[in-house]
């Protein structure tokens, strides 16, 4: 045989099948490309064809099924250019000095039926050397691939050209043949309609597998939000426990004060107030309690048109007479016109109740208390400002925490419910809110709630 003036070393099949015509070229993850292997062998098996099997495929375990399928079909020999598995005793394996680089394919070489599959291995800008982690058959693994599949006979003489050089001297040259002359379009067509088929499996196989994860992503994230959900309730117990504890406490030891008989008046006097101040703090407590465990039974409830103006003077009327009894002014602004927040009705009045109460509460004498709206684009601002003892910077970021109290004031600071109630109803509402506050100068508490937006009608 005459030698091509070619190195051996520079010979690509790929090239050969690709570069004197225009030829499809399918991009191809190596998943598709073992599919369209293993496809053409299904056709040479079931239709027992006894045909010559040329082929190069990547390494790895994956590929180790296959080999055995090729080792079970019935043809007159199968040649395999570089390694084989230990177990495919049938099976020949060229062991050249140069070896195909990035480049794999099968051959099916019988007198009523030819044809190839080939793939090329994309060069990447990474070498395996920058990949110190990733050996060669981790880069055939992952890589896309550029790949053909055809039973035309000019192509596939080309291929058979390129390969009859690089075994040349080999006693599996006798075995190379020319492309036959007829080809069963029979088999053909069961050829295209195997891989459609394999196709269509793998595309819903892929489709049950994305679904799995993305069910498993998403019970992950349901049991996350289980596990605090949990913990937060058990820290909730034991801090309730406490805070039930505290006013029991004192109530046990003034009852206990007052049992002696050396009591004078004054003291009966303290120790009675001390009494009646340790049951209202625990009437606060389990008040508070049941209207979060009310608030987080509720169940949800479509927003309903309220006006800040049909709810927000009743409440301030209400606290009037406690605020004149502590000398402080209490005022509101409420404009008309102001749009229709999204909100239950009960919902608004226990925030703006606990926002009002909060600041009469921590304003002292001579002090003032206001209660304003007004519209912020989409938003209704509701704000409830006082000039009473204000908050700690340090501890703004936890008023909001359940059992949280910081402001004092010569009144008991309450259960520590009441703005943590606040903000669950207002992200029920889809609303927001924020405080700003100094020491000594008062504080100021901003609620974002969304203007009402009737659904359109069908």
């Amino acid at each position: 045989m005459i030698m091509n003036p070619l190195r051996l070393q520079d010979i690509s099949l790929y090239e050969l099948a690709t570069n004197a015509e225009a030829v499809p070229l399918l991009q191809v993850s190596p998943t598709i490309f073992k599919s369209m292997v293993a496809t053409l062998i299904d056709v040479v098996i079931e239709r027992q064809i006894k045909a010559t099997l040329w082929l190069k495929l990547p390494r790895g375990e994956a590929w180790h099924s296959e080999f055995d399928r090729f080792s079970a079909a019935s043809a007159q020999s199968v040649y395999v250019l570089g390694d084989k598995p230990p177990t495919a005793q049938s099976i020949v394996s060229l062991d050249l000095e140069m070896r195909l680089r990035r480049e794999y394919f099968l051959l099916v070489q019988s007198p009523q039926f030819t044809a190839l599959v080939l793939a090329n291995r994309l060069r990447t800008s990474r070498l395996p050397a920058e990949l110190p982690d990733s050996g060669e058959e981790e880069l055939e693994r992952k890589h896309p691939l550029t790949a053909i599949a055809t039973c035309d006979r000019a192509v596939i003489d080309r291929v058979v050209g390129g390969l009859a050089q690089m075994i040349a001297g080999t006693e599996a040259e006798a075995d190379l043949q020319t492309v036959s002359e007829s080809i069963d379009p029979a088999i053909v067509s069961d050829w295209l309609a195997k891989q459609i088929q394999r196709q269509e499996e793998i595309w819903h196989s892929s489709m049950i597998s994305r679904r799995q994860a993305e069910a498993v992503a998403q019970l992950r994230q349901e049991n996350t939000t289980l596990l605090k959900s949990l913990r937060h309730k058990d820290d909730f117990l034991k801090t309730l426990g406490q805070e039930l504890r505290t006013p029991l406490t004192t109530m046990k030891t003034a009852l206990s004060l007052l049992s002696s008989p050396t009591l004078k008046p004054p003291q009966r006097q303290r120790y009675m107030h001390m009494l009646t101040q340790a049951i209202d703090r625990q009437t606060s407590v389990i008040t508070s309690v049941l209207d979060l465990v009310q608030l987080e039974d509720v169940t949800d409830q479509p927003p309903q048109p309220l006006r800040l103006a049909d709810v927000v003077p009743g409440v301030v009327s209400t606290y009037q007479p406690l605020a004149q009894e502590k000398g402080v002014m209490l005022a509101y602004t409420i404009p008309e016109e102001l749009p229709p927040v999204a909100c239950l009705n009960p919902w608004l009045r226990q925030i703006v109740i606990n926002l009002l109460h909060n600041g009469i509460k921590f304003t002292a004498a001579g002090g003032q208390v206001w209660v304003k709206a007004r519209q912020q684009e989409e938003f209704i601002e509701l704000e409830v400002s006082d000039t009473g003892v204000g908050i700690p910077p340090t501890d703004l970021h936890r008023i909001f925490d359940r059992f949280y109290s910081v402001r004092q004031s010569s009144e008991d600071s309450g259960a520590g419910l009441g703005l943590s109630i606040v903000q669950q109803l207002i992200d029920r509402c889809g609303g927001s809110i924020s405080v700003k506050s100094k020491p000594a100068e008062g504080s100021a508490f901003k609620v974002l709630l969304p203007i009402y937006a009737a659904s359109p009608t069908a």
